[in-house]
């Protein structure tokens, strides 16, 4: 596997054998960081990461990952940069190119990061767009594969709501990799009609199947991963809380939805998640709805079927395959 040099913007423009390859390179790297090997291949290099939005896992992966490969970096963030305020886009990756080895993007609409990648002489890697967030799905395809030892045939339900980032790039991903997808939420929140069929065209090759139902039951039914998101994401109104609430409330992951998938399904969210009302957000929103919880209970998040922390662990190891492998470690 050779993607030196590569931009890693979606996992549409990769095969599932550079998919397996990140994943092998991912699992070599956690390996060794267990064990307390040095992979520092890298010194002497430096990154730029680009946070229009805010994170927790995204900004902690990039920055450890970098440093374990002997890596600099420099954290933008919205009030650190001026792209697409003071300076273009265009311009921005053409003076960033010439100071790093590698530009991270997280933020707004997915032709922001296309754009950057266009006129940046250096990879660019995507962090989270609003389409698509491919270094979580890494992470997820990692943590699925440690659990049950393979991917293909696996099925994975995605309950909420599919038409973003998450609903996209998990159908993408399991698409690309055999594995059975299904999006369980009403019809109006189902993923973008080009992309499934742009999917299914995936599936048709990789044995995989894609599943788009209302119906919770017959969703979960001997499911392996069942897989959650919030609600609202960030940036959007305080409007759309109570219309997600109203239409979602169905299509939380519950005890119940748990075992009516297999003995053996585990959890998976990407974090963060209104699993309690510990959180400001979470408690203003309980108080105004009257909810202790939103799109997954606190005993399944709790539970020992969850494996979120694993997940979200995995983002920093997968994230330093992807950086590893474009920058030619």
């Amino acid at each position: 596997m050779n993607l030196k040099g590569r931009d890693f913007l979606t996992l549409k423009d990769f095969t599932p054998e550079e998919i397996d390859g990140l994943l092998k390179l991912a699992a070599e790297l956690k390996d060794k960081k267990k064990k307390g090997i040095p992979v520092d291949t890298l010194r002497g290099k430096n990154v730029a990461l680009i946070f229009e939005k805010t994170s927790t896992r995204t900004r902690c992966s990039f920055e450890v990952a970098a440093h374990d490969l002997g890596m600099g970096t420099t954290y933008l963030d919205p009030q650190g940069s001026q792209i697409g305020k003071k300076e273009s886009i265009k311009d921005t990756a053409r003076v960033l190119a010439g100071m790093y080895e590698g530009i991270e993007y997280r933020g707004f609409g997915q032709e922001i990061v296309e754009e950057l990648a266009k006129y940046s002489k250096v990879p660019v890697w995507n962090g989270l767009t609003n389409e698509y967030h491919p270094t979580q799905m890494l992470a997820d395809m990692l943590t699925i594969q440690e659990e049950f030892g393979y991917l293909k045939g696996i099925r994975l339900v995605y309950m909420g709501d599919a038409r973003y980032n998450m609903g996209n790039s998990l159908m993408i991903a399991s698409a690309k990799m055999g594995m059975h997808f299904t999006a369980c939420a009403p019809k109006k929140y189902f993923p973008n009609a080009e992309l499934v069929a742009e999917c299914e065209a995936y599936a048709k090759e990789s044995g995989a199947t894609i599943t788009l139902t209302e119906d919770v039951e017959a969703a979960t039914k001997d499911a392996d991963v069942i897989y959650t998101d919030v609600w609202v994401s960030m940036g959007e109104p305080d409007a759309v809380w109570e219309e997600r609430i109203h239409d979602l409330t169905p299509y939380r992951v519950t005890k119940e939805a748990m075992g009516n998938a297999k003995p053996t399904a585990i959890f998976l969210h990407c974090l963060p998640s209104f699993h309690d009302l510990k959180t400001k957000i979470g408690k203003e929103m309980g108080e105004r709805f009257h909810l202790t919880e939103m799109e997954v209970t606190d005993e399944v998040f709790e539970s020992e079927q969850s494996r979120v922390f694993e997940e979200a662990e995995n983002r920093m190891h997968t994230i330093k395959a992807v950086m590893a492998a474009t920058l030619g470690a």
